[in-house]
């Protein structure tokens, strides 16, 4: 600050003695020799001088030259080191400024907008006083090598002392916290009886003895002559709360259940079923046998290093990645499973065990299109089915898409009324469990016929139709020579008949003379009805839906007295569901007119008045059993039409997931394998890139979302209530570590 520049200093002065001679030295310049009284004609101005903010730089010197309407002079030197703030601790850039003026109004406004902008003011003195200006540069050096070493001192003792602290802060942050859950504990115990703390709470019922000897342990510990008691409170008691016991397996699963919502106290626990279904529909919307195998590598990769986890700090994300570790291993496993099922390894068909099926001329490479694959043993045999899952010959076939879209979206359906089914027997275990006998009778057992008489039959007809030997059925109803290669064929099951040949000299293999003008009913031999008279496989979806809309129509039946049989189905359907709305209401209006009591020792207007809050009571009471059981109603008969279709999903996603890698293995890896070795070397890059970053992160993600939906929304509702109570047992432990978390 001293090579600050200094604005004006000059002195004009006047008389002092003059020499005779008329040189004196100390004459004014302008002294035109006439006598005048000497005076001070001092012209210095005043300045200020301090540090201010780089930052603040511009507003400050703009607020200076506005507040003083440009009488003042102002410069700024930059500080070359970041200084510390002593207000805010933190490294800042700083200047210095000096701003020259000459009043001392101007000064009062500098002063107040220096404090405005937290600009450290300075005095310094007089720069023409040099041994002044000396003696305060020598003081600030001296004062800041006693500050520098006061400084760190005052560091070195701190860090020492926080080194000493740091060796018990734990320990003592665990006493202050187990102190202050016992001090809240106890305040919720009540002192109505005398010289005694009396507390009521919840323990399991396995564990009543040991909490029996720890409190009689504590309580002999502090020498007290008064004994201690843990007894059980007498019934009524309040809602229990629910708490299971989980390992390291069941542990992932119970925490999805407990997301959705805690089980009531001893209701069925979805969990038991989650972890089961939940790993294998995720491998059935996901299968694909190298994908799963990633997954699954990853998922023993997590098991492997357990232990080490165990005991390390995690982030949230590694943290959840722990605890689902053996459900991701699972998730793998069934994964590969359905993979080898759907005989698909990266879109690509494995012949594992050889192809059932032959094209003519593939062993020369010189298949046509349109050719047709014939089968390499005779149909029905051991030798013309493929050992385990699909057969690969499926993967380069012309209607490979069609095959696969059947197979997925049928099983889609099988899997899905099946885990629905299970859920509403679980609601009927859960009534006859807590001994409701309007629940099991009057909800339970409409539910299971309205599904059974239409979700359940549904797939009894797939499975009809997957059994039946269609080649045999249609061949029956076809015309053919008798002279021909294929009379006689093996693919009809029954006896070949006699064909005389008096029609148009071709006959049906039960021995039908053919006119060439006849009908499939006509050809058939079975007298099943409809326009294919059982001999042509239906299409099951028009036939499900011909159900509802066209009761006793069914125009290609699979078995004798179908119509009939669906009539009388749709019929138990309709029957349940008014069953299930008004049975379950009425009785419970019934028994609460039945229990209602008669009050006799009252005066007559106060008699009118109960009455009538009884009947008032009544009618809320009887309304909201009606809406609730309407609700009820409505949602199960629609919900399992609904829930149905929510289960092709698992059809639509493993659809999904085997055309996107069909795509980018077409795309990415056969388009540059016949170009030259480096187009294969980028062209696997992408095909490595995208699969894993799209079949393997975000996929994973999708499936395993769509699959947690299946379970919240599809299964569990069929009988969990998910209004339950967890258990939050007194532990230190648990104290500690959500604390610390």
């Amino acid at each position: 600050m001293t090579d600050a520049p200094r604005l004006a200093v000059s002195e004009l002065t006047t008389g002092g003695s003059r020499t005779a001679g008329g040189n004196d030295r100390s004459a004014g310049l302008l002294d035109d020799g006439d006598e005048v009284d000497g005076r001070d004609m001092d012209m210095r101005f005043s300045s200020i001088t301090g540090v201010v903010s780089t930052e603040e730089k511009a507003r400050f010197e703009r607020m200076i030259f506005r507040a003083t309407r440009g009488n003042c002079y102002v410069r700024f030197a930059p500080i070359k080191q970041p200084i510390t703030d002593p207000e805010t601790g933190q490294m800042t850039e700083k200047c210095v400024f000096i701003i020259f003026y000459k009043s001392v109004s101007i000064e009062n406004k500098l002063k107040k907008i220096c404090d405005a902008f937290s600009a450290h003011r300075y005095s310094l003195p007089d720069m023409d006083d040099a041994p002044t200006v000396d003696r305060m540069l020598t003081e600030n050096a001296q004062e800041l090598v006693d500050s520098r070493t006061v400084l760190l001192k005052n560091q070195d003792t701190r860090f020492r002392l926080c080194q000493m602290l740091s060796q018990h802060t734990e320990r003592w942050t665990w006493t202050v916290l187990r102190e202050k859950a016992i001090y809240h504990s106890l305040n919720q115990f009540k002192a109505d009886v005398s010289g005694m703390l009396r507390g009521e709470g919840w323990v399991i019922a396995e564990s009543v003895d040991e909490v029996r000897e720890s409190v009689n342990k504590a309580h002999a510990n502090m020498d007290m002559s008064m004994p201690s008691l843990v007894d059980h409170v007498p019934k009524p008691w309040p809602t229990p709360p629910t708490h299971f016991v989980t390992n390291k397996f069941t542990y992932g699963y119970q925490e999805f259940v407990n997301t959705y919502g805690i089980p009531r106290y001893r209701e069925a626990n979805p969990a038991l079923f989650t972890a089961a279904t939940f790993p294998f529909l995720f491998g059935v919307m996901y299968g694909d046998v190298g994908h799963g195998l990633f997954l699954f590598l990853s998922g023993l990769y997590l098991l492997y290093n357990e232990k080490a986890n165990d005991n390390a700090r995690l982030g949230e994300m590694a943290a959840g990645l722990h605890s689902g570790r053996y459900m991701i291993a699972m998730m793998g496993f069934f994964a590969v499973y359905a993979g080898l099922i759907y005989n698909d390894c990266f879109s690509l068909g494995l012949n594992l065990f050889g192809s059932r099926w032959a094209f003519d001329g593939q062993d020369s490479g010189e298949v046509e299109a349109a050719t047709v694959a014939e089968p390499i043993a005779e149909y029905g045999t051991a030798e013309s089915v493929y050992p385990f899952g699909l057969d690969p010959m499926w993967h380069v076939s012309a209607n490979e898409l069609l095959f696969f879209n059947s197979f997925k979206m049928k099983l889609s359906v099988i899997f899905g009324i099946i885990q629905m089914f299970a859920g509403t027997c679980l609601k009927g275990l859960n009534a006859i469990y807590f001994g409701e006998k309007l629940d099991f009778l009057f909800e339970f057992l409409p539910m299971v016929a309205f599904a059974s008489s239409l979700f359940v039959y549904m797939v009894v007809l797939i499975f009809m139709k997957w059994t039946i030997n269609w080649n045999s059925r249609m061949l029956s109803a076809t015309c053919i020579d008798p002279a021909s290669d294929g009379w006689g064929s093996s693919d009809y099951d029954g006896v070949w008949g006699d064909c005389q040949g008096t029609g148009d000299g071709t006959c049906t293999p039960w021995g039908y003379e053919c006119t060439g003008a006849d009908d499939t009913a006509t050809k058939c031999p079975l007298n099943y009805g409809g326009s294919g008279d059982g001999c042509q496989p239906p299409n099951l979806i028009t036939s499900l839906i011909n159900i509802a809309l066209q009761p006793g129509d069914v125009d290609e039946p699979m078995y004798y007295g179908q119509a009939g049989i669906q009539n009388f189905l749709l019929l138990i359907a309709f029957a349940s569901v008014p069953i299930l709305l008004l049975a379950k209401p009425y009785l419970l209006s019934k028994q609460h007119g039945d229990q209602r009591e008669v009050a006799h020792a009252v005066d007559h207007d106060e008699e009118a008045v109960a009455h009538g809050d009884d009947h008032d009571d009544e009618e809320h009471g009887f309304g909201e059993i009606v809406i609730h059981q309407a609700i009820e109603t409505i949602e199960f008969v629609l919900g399992m039409v609904s829930n149905t279709a929510s289960y092709l999903r698992l059809w639509a996603l493993s659809l999904a997931h085997s055309e996107l890698a069909t795509v980018f293995w077409e795309k990415a890896m056969l388009s540059t394998l016949n170009i030259n070795w480096f187009a294969a070397y980028i062209g696997f890059g992408i095909f490595a890139g995208v699969t894993f970053g799209v079949l393997l992160m975000m996929d994973v993600l999708e499936c395993f979302l769509h699959a947690l939906r299946l379970h919240w929304v599809e299964f569990q509702n069929k009988f969990f209530y998910a209004d339950g109570i967890r258990f939050s047992p007194y532990s230190f432990k648990q104290i500690i570590t959500e604390s610390s978390a």
